[in-house]
């Protein structure tokens, strides 16, 4: 069994990226644990994506009374959604909760996400978080409304907050959608464009506990179009996958010899 292979102990692996949110990391692994000890067996799988504080300390320090934690480290920044890939690469969890490191994604709704996805069957792909009580400041909250507006206009993706760090998705529908920076913003649209259906939940925004954020809506204005942009190709130039069903060998005709009588 290889380390990415699904190990039926493992019910849930929640992967969280930071970057230098030392004065976060303790008390949401706290909360974590707190909110998904009624889950069954679960991971935590923080992605300390280049840290330059005492975060990997930190973690260090947590993991020695924490046998579920577990810690993935980027020698350089890669982005979000690469911390966020390399999460999911060593998950063991058939299913995966993905929310932000700084505190503003309250884990109590994880159990929710969970029960929503699994209500839906095995057709569900994504349950996605959708932030109600925004905390991010006017100016921020405005960008991310345009940005939102604008995305679902185009994608028609039937959400209304791409951007809320909570998900729950099947682990194996993740692997099959292409790989690119800000994933994690468009699932919702590539989880439908596998033919899953994606089902929504309210969650409630908090401010962050300490420290700024170091992940934005997008770094910069032309690029979040750019990937809008290819994502609608990517949509657009989507067919239909023909069912595969590997043939079984023929049984071919034994003549038995005089021995064998």
């Amino acid at each position: 069994m290889t380390q990415t292979d699904t190990v039926p102990s493992i019910r849930l692996s929640i992967v969280v990226p930071v970057k230098n949110e030392a004065g976060n990391v303790e008390s949401l692994v706290t909360e974590i644990e707190r909110a998904c000890s009624g889950l069954g067996p679960f991971e935590v799988i923080y992605v300390d994506d280049g840290s330059t504080d005492s975060t990997g300390a930190i973690l260090a320090d947590l993991r020695r009374s924490r046998p579920w934690l577990r810690v993935v480290r980027h020698a350089r920044s890669g982005g979000q959604s690469a911390a966020i890939r390399s999460g999911v690469a060593v998950a063991r969890g058939a299913l995966v909760a993905t929310l932000d490191g700084d505190g503003q994604n309250d884990p109590a709704f994880i159990p929710a996400l969970v029960a929503a996805l699994e209500e839906g069957g095995r057709g569900t792909g994504l349950a996605q978080g959708q932030r109600v009580g925004r905390k991010d400041g006017r100016l921020k909250t405005l960008q991310s409304r345009i940005a939102n507006g604008v995305r679902g206009r185009i994608l028609k993706d039937a959400t209304r907050d791409t951007g809320c760090g909570m998900k729950v998705f099947r682990r194996d529908v993740y692997r099959a959608l292409p790989y690119f920076d800000a994933l994690h913003r468009f699932m919702p649209a590539l989880v439908a464009r596998e033919g899953y259906r994606v089902v929504h939940a309210d969650v409630v925004d908090r401010p962050r506990f300490t420290g700024r954020s170091n992940y934005g809506l997008f770094d910069r204005l032309w690029v979040g179009l750019l990937d809008l942009a290819g994502v609608w190709w990517l949509i657009r130039r989507k067919r239909p996958s023909p069912e595969a069903v590997e043939v079984a060998p023929e049984l071919r005709p034994t003549t038995l010899g005089r021995a064998q009588l």
